[in-house]
């Protein structure tokens, strides 16, 4: 678009499907989100938080993202060489499991394909939905810098994830151990933390009774889970619990095994809950597996990978976990051991991919020791070097889960991945570690095999903001855009996701990956809902753009938030959006009709201005000033609010309304005054609310007279204090409030705009006398006047209607306001009605049956109403009386 553009005529209504599609792809062809083209300007750096190339982006995204868009393009029109990188996550587990789902619904699972045909599958499927989820981004007009897009199996990022399996494994920080994992017996592998998902269950506590060997007696043990007691290797008791203690060291009987386990003492056992027995099962407890370490106790798994019980188990082999637990429930009854069955409610991991039942499984798996890498994020954390939250209550949960932080098991039994590292050799049994792929033993000369498991996905999302500019390559992006300045995600994620960066950032590179943290909540249904599928109360953002654009949607997420809580979707508050986009388009329609054929050049404000015109750009400024800083920190709603309210009431309300008596006079002077201050204040209007609505605010802006190629790259409204102008406000806000008052009055005694009256106004001094008498003009026009007296000395007549305003007195006279004898008239008719309400109701409370037998709240509902009616009948008489005279 030219230089010094000309107004120009705009359509009578805005139509979004054709001004998104039309303006994103403008400014894709014309790299306006590339980051580099300002390489003196100070640089302002987001990652995107990759979405997972599962499926669609759903509205948490589109919440997520949308705030790290109005940063972004903030950020661009304030100079900054803004650059806001977007890539896609491999996501593991979950992009395995939807592969899985559709091979299954051919006959085919991925044991028939094999690793590389299957593989080739999940490639199939990331190219398709990485491209969807581009469609989806660029319907949701997110400024990406497309030509720096990165997927976590990338190989400059797998270069990056090697690099560090290899240094932590050489620190002797990953090793390979046998631990309590989340295992899904369904998808038969390890689980983060993060894809547990706990529900409340109705289940039983079962109570059972453990002979001792020697026939002395028993002890009493309860469980949920009572198959998992084929695992037992000890009951444990408090060291100094007074029944217990002549036991310990002394043997029972595992009932229906008949194996013979210790009693044995530990601190870990709470002495006042239950019995004060514990079974201790170290192969399907987390924290049994401790206890059993303590006691050197064997470790006994009972169930195969995919939950089938297994040779330990006895009698119970081959069968399902669910139905092993009905058969042993049944022979311990039998048995006469099992004591009680309580009902029992609490809460049961479910794989959040598979929806099985989680297990707690002891495997051999790889492992990240996170106490040394926590130590250094405690200590900056501390130091006031580390990250900022907002809020900041998250700091104190942040520094909770680092100091009690537990080894990360990032190993997965999965194929969709990045392949682990490391190298065994069958023949002398060395395990290797190494950057690039190896064949032959350096020890031996044999052939290697490298471990078949890949990395928890989350492993190379911890390496996100760095990975993603180069590192380990000291890029020029790694050097300019690095540490980048905000993160935004939602709460949920704080300890998967934002810590392991934390750490690794540290580590890897001795800085914080991000300045700032910006957690915000879910995005939840009407009722408050969590959306699922399940539930069927999900939203499709696509769907929300087709129907109200995407404007309309992105106001609605972004200023509807308070940080670190949750959002309820509500499609009133997206039509509300939409209206105020059509608010915009109208009012800077009507401006354009007045502005043609007006050029950037013609702008001058530098002229004699009238008071409505200094006032609007008072208000413009401050307006401009307190959203810097609300952008600033993160507060979007309030933001929100200023936006709505200065473009609504103070620009289309009032500023507008008043501009047409200069635009429709004979003053030439005046007019083009009022056409500069409309076409200043409407372009920089527009660059205020484009980083929440960019398509519309770009559509409007092109009509209007306007230098540079686009909004995305105008400069950003600055405060200015040449434009203050506190007199201008406090003479507005007098006439504001006059116009107000007379409107309301017009609305009290039904007295249509059309029908003009006669306004008596008194002002409070001299300063108030000459503002009005400035002002008649906007007076006369706004409050529909047949005759406008003001003075100090005047007084208002007998029969008016009055207001009093900061500054002034005001009275309408009767006569000219309405027809007394026809008012009076229905008034006397209210009257009758309020009358025959005061009696019906006077009657039913003076109704002993109906007092005896109404509820509380019935009688007293009648009581108030009552109150009501005789509150109006006392006006109306008094309306009336006053009206006579």
């Amino acid at each position: 678009m030219a230089d010094n553009q000309t107004a120009t005529a705009m359509p009578t209504t805005y139509d979004p499907k054709q001004a998104e599609q039309k303006w994103y792809d403008y400014w894709i062809k014309g790299n306006f989100f590339k980051a580099g083209v300002r390489p003196d300007a100070k640089p302002y750096t987001i990652v995107i938080p990759p979405p997972n190339v599962t499926g669609m982006l759903h509205i948490g995204h589109a919440l997520d993202f949308t705030l790290q868009d109005i940063m972004i393009r903030a950020k661009r029109m304030q100079g900054y060489d803004a650059l806001w990188l977007p890539g896609t996550d491999h996501a593991g587990i979950a992009t395995q499991t939807k592969v899985e789902q559709r091979l299954r619904e051919e006959g085919v699972t991925r044991y028939d394909l094999g690793r590389e045909a299957f593989l080739e599958k999940v490639w199939e499927w990331k190219e398709r939905y990485a491209e969807t989820i581009r469609e989806q981004w660029a319907k949701m007009g997110f400024s990406l810098d497309y030509s720096r897009e990165r997927f976590t199996l990338d190989e400059g990022l797998s270069r990056a994830v090697r690099e560090v399996f290899v240094r932590l494994y050489d620190k002797g920080l990953i090793y390979r151990g046998k631990k309590i994992i989340n295992w899904d017996p369904a998808a038969r592998t390890a689980l983060s933390d993060i894809e547990v998902e706990y529900k409340e269950v109705n289940g039983h506590l079962y109570h059972l009774q453990y002979p001792l060997k020697d026939g002395s007696g028993t002890l009493t043990v309860a469980t949920t889970r009572p198959e998992t007691m084929l695992g037992d290797t000890a009951v444990a008791v408090h060291p100094e619990d007074e029944r217990y203690k002549h036991l310990i060291g002394k043997t029972l009987v595992l009932p229906i095994l008949g194996r013979e386990i210790p009693i044995i003492g530990d601190e870990y056992v709470e002495k006042d809950f239950g019995s004060g027995a514990v079974k201790i099962t170290p192969a399907h407890d987390p924290n049994d597996f401790e206890v059993g370490l303590r006691h050197d106790l064997p470790q006994i798994i009972v169930m195969d990978e995919s939950g089938v019980m297994n040779e330990n188990a006895g009698p119970y082999q081959g069968l399902d976990r669910a139905e092993c637990r009905k058969r042993i429930v049944a022979d311990l009854k039998e048995q006469g051991v099992l004591v009680k069955i309580e009902d029992h409610v609490h809460q049961v991991g479910h794989s959040e991919r598979s929806g099985a039942v989680v297990e707690p499984y002891l495997s051999t798996q790889w492992f990240v020791a996170m106490e040394p890498l926590a130590e250094r994020a405690i200590e900056e954390q501390k130091a006031g070097k580390g990250v900022r939250f907002v809020p900041d209550r998250f700091e104190k949960i942040y520094l909770h889960w680092i100091e009690n932080v537990r080894d990360w098991c990032i190993s997965r039994q999965l194929w969709w991945g990045h392949r682990i590292p490391a190298w065994y050799c069958d023949g002398c049994g060395e395990l290797h570690v190494s950057r690039e792929d190896m064949t032959d033993c350096p020890a031996c000369g044999g052939p290697l095999r490298q471990d078949e498991d890949v990395l928890d996905t989350w492993f190379s999302s911890a390496l996100w903001p760095f990975s993603t500019l180069g590192w380990p390559s000291e890029t020029e992006d790694m050097k300019r855009y690095y540490p980048t300045d905000l993160l935004v995600t939602g709460y949920d994620i704080i300890y998967f996701w934002v810590a392991r960066m934390i750490f690794t950032a540290l580590e890897f590179t001795g800085t914080i990956p991000f300045r700032d943290v910006l957690l915000h909540g879910l995005v939840r249904d009407e009722n408050g809902q969590k959306m699922s599928k399940s539930l069927g109360n999900g939203v499709d953002p696509l769907d929300v753009i087709e129907q109200y654009g995407a404007d309309a949607m992105r106001f609605m997420l972004s200023t509807g938030i308070t940080p670190g809580q949750d959002l309820r979707y509500r499609k009133e508050k997206v039509e509300q959006a939409r209206n105020f986009a059509n608010k915009i388009w109208n009012a800077s329609r009507f401006a354009l009709m007045n502005l043609e054929g007006f050029k950037v050049s013609d702008i001058d404000l530098s002229g004699k201005l009238g008071t409505a015109e200094r006032w609007i750009l008072h208000r413009l400024n401050e307006t401009a000033r307190d959203i810097t800083r609300l952008i600033d920190q993160y507060e979007f709603g309030e933001t929100g609010r200023l936006l709505y309210n200065f473009i609504w009431d103070d620009l289309c309300d009032w500023y507008i309304e008043f501009a047409k008596l200069n635009l429709y006079g004979q003053d030439e002077e005046a007019k083009r005054a009022t056409q500069s201050v409309l076409a200043y204040v409407l372009d920089r209007t527009l660059r205020l609310i484009h980083p929440f609505m960019p398509f519309i605010s770009e559509e409007i802006w092109q009509h209007l007279p306007h230098e540079g190629e686009t909004i995305t790259l105008a400069a950003w409204p600055t405060y200015d204090a040449a434009f203050e102008a506190p007199e201008a406000v406090r003479e507005m806000e007098l006439l504001m409030e006059l116009i107000r008052a007379v409107r309301n009055i017009r609305a009290e005694v039904g007295a249509p705009m059309s029908r003009k009256v006669e306004l008596i106004v008194k002002p409070s001094g001299e300063t108030e006398e000459a503002i009005l008498n400035r002002n008649r003009d906007f007076i006369e026009r706004f409050c529909g006047t047949s005759q406008l007296e003001i003075g100090l000395a005047l007084a208002g007549p007998d029969k008016a209607m009055s207001a009093v305003v900061t500054g002034a007195e005001l009275f309408l006279p009767l006569a000219g306001l309405i027809d007394i004898e026809q008012e009076i008239a229905r008034l006397e008719k209210e009257l009758k009605t309020l009358n025959g309400e005061v009696e019906r109701i006077e009657r039913k409370l003076a109704n002993e049956g109906f007092m005896a037998k109404a509820p509380a709240k019935v009688i007293e509902e009648e009581r108030n109403k009552l109150k009501d009616y005789a509150d109006k009948r006392a006006k109306v008489l008094a309306r009336i009386a006053e009206l006579r005279g």
